[in-house]
């Protein structure tokens, strides 16, 4: 497990955004094309899960929550899978630690990349990446 404590002036919901771009663009370095799936959000007041037949979206009730989350101090556990490998990762309002288990070198690429991304203003985003997180309106 890798983590990290930082300081960002961004909005919560674009911290989220770059936080889950990150762990995707890094794992995808050695699953490749496989899908980016999110497995399960756990907040203070639910748990969101992929059911199998409905990939798990972010849609803007979801977001509201999790934005809610971190304006209270609260942690929001994730679980990833791509390809073969699993990620866990953990995001308060300034600190984020990730846990991979096939690859243990994706952690140290993913805290080193929200290391330079989160204190920045405009964080490196793909713009074709937010529709894949969430609902299609």
């Amino acid at each position: 497990m890798k983590s990290l404590d930082f300081e960002s002036g961004l909005a919560n919901e674009r911290k989220l955004l770059v936080v889950i771009f990150w762990i995707n663009r890094k794992a995808a370095r050695t699953e490749g094309c496989a899908p980016f799936l999110i497995e399960k959000i756990i907040t203070s007041k639910n748990e969101h899960f992929h059911d199998g037949t409905q990939l798990l979206k972010i849609s803007d009730d979801l977001m509201e929550e999790l934005v809610a989350d971190l304006e209270a101090g609260q942690t929001i556990l994730f679980e990833f899978t791509i390809g073969n490998e699993r990620i866990n990762a953990k995001l308060s309002q300034n600190s984020f630690c990730v846990t991979a288990e096939t690859s243990p070198e994706i952690e140290e690429e993913i805290i080193d990349k929200l290391e330079m991304e989160l204190p920045k203003k405009v964080p490196s985003v793909c713009d074709s990446f937010t529709p894949r997180i969430t609902p299609h309106k």
